[in-house]
């Protein structure tokens, strides 16, 4: 069976889940997120690299780097945070490197503020995912891991 590398992504004021606007967020930590996919990742055969920067041209730096390493992403996860609706340097980025792409919310961004509601990167994505709390990756990474495995006929 093949092993899939798959990079997930979070975005800004992400370091904060757990304290941050539970009522938006959920209760569960970043730390808890990572812990939940590491284990679905052995489940589904996908080996996991987990990154949070609160800045844009670490998050940049972070996608490309998955490109040119040993072994590269086959996949991208990612929760782009407030940068989903004003980062076209992360869109480019993402288009650059040419890996299926998944967005992920833990809220339902459509049900928020109306300047939540633009996405800058889900048009480039195979899917977006939201408003299911830390579930919202759990579905993003099943979703990968079924893609990937079309995509080479697994």
């Amino acid at each position: 069976m093949n092993t899939y590398h798959v990079l997930v992504l979070h975005g800004p004021n992400l370091n904060m889940l757990g304290m941050r606007e539970p009522g938006h967020y959920g209760a569960s930590t970043l730390a808890d997120i990572n812990t939940m996919l590491l284990e679905l990742g052995d489940q589904l055969h996908c080996e996991l690299t987990t990154f949070q920067s609160n800045h844009e041209g670490e998050l940049i730096d972070r996608i490309q780097q998955c490109a040119l390493e040993e072994p590269a992403a086959d996949g991208i996860i990612i929760n782009p945070g407030a940068y989903t609706h004003t980062s076209i340097a992360i869109r480019d980025a993402l288009l650059a490197v040419r890996r299926p792409v998944i967005e992920v919310h833990l809220s339902n961004i459509h049900k928020r503020e109306s300047f939540r509601h633009r996405s800058l990167l889900a048009d480039i994505a195979i899917g977006v995912v939201a408003g299911f709390g830390a579930q919202s990756y759990a579905l993003a990474l099943r979703g990968m891991a079924h893609h990937l495995k079309q995509q080479t006929g697994a």
